[in-house]
């Protein structure tokens, strides 16, 4: 059976489909970009992308100045793609091949982003792992920014099952170290131009 850890399963879908085959393709993450200039942070600020082997936001984040990022994924061919594409940039970012619930660090993170990562957690266990990682590695008045598939959104994606979050879903998870700041939902519009209806929150470390 398939699992969201099978870094195999994940190198497949990288290396047989271009970037704008999957469904998650997104080259202007606007929702993201928003909520981070909504968390006012120093141009130094330690900033993970989880799950962000192929996404933009890397790209985005250089070119707005950010210097001290950290990419994480399950997928080794994901993240070799995105250095393809920054070229000489690929160098200033810190590049994790990783399964989250094994991700290992002795980094403190001001800024977490995960879009559609957690959601692919489906059991308990996983789940209290990822909230521990991220209690563990963020700062004091770190953030938390998150994505998911909501209630209303697919209940599957590349196949394999996932968890949907309504915003208070995601407060009531993350509680009591975390506070939401604020949230949204919004669609996603895939390539093929189908809908993926997000919850997307923004939510502070509470010490």
């Amino acid at each position: 059976m398939t699992k969201q850890s099978d870094s195999e399963y994940w190198n497949n879908i990288y290396e047989t489909k271009v970037e704008n085959e999957v469904g998650w393709y997104q080259e202007q993450p606007s929702q993201s970009l928003n909520f981070i200039e909504a968390a006012q942070l120093s141009k130094d600020a330690k900033i993970i992308d989880v799950g962000g082997g192929h996404s933009f936001l890397v790209d985005h984040l250089l070119e707005l100045g950010y210097h001290n990022l950290s990419v994480l994924d399950i997928s080794e061919a994901a993240l070799s793609k995105t250095k393809k594409r920054l070229g000489e940039r690929a160098k200033y970012v810190n590049w994790i091949v990783s399964d989250i619930t094994n991700f290992k660090t002795s980094e403190k993170f001001d800024l977490w982003h995960d879009r559609a990562a957690f959601h692919f957690l489906i059991n308990a266990k996983d789940q209290k792992t990822y909230k521990n990682l991220v209690k563990t590695h963020l700062n004091s008045n770190a953030q938390l920014i998150i994505g998911t598939f909501s209630k209303s959104g697919p209940n599957r994606c590349s196949g394999l099952p996932v968890s949907q979050y309504d915003l208070e879903n995601l407060e009531t998870f993350f509680a009591p170290e975390f506070r939401i700041e604020s949230g949204t939902n919004f669609n996603h519009i895939t390539p093929s131009g189908g809908k993926q209806h997000y919850s997307f929150a923004r939510l502070v470390k509470v010490d």
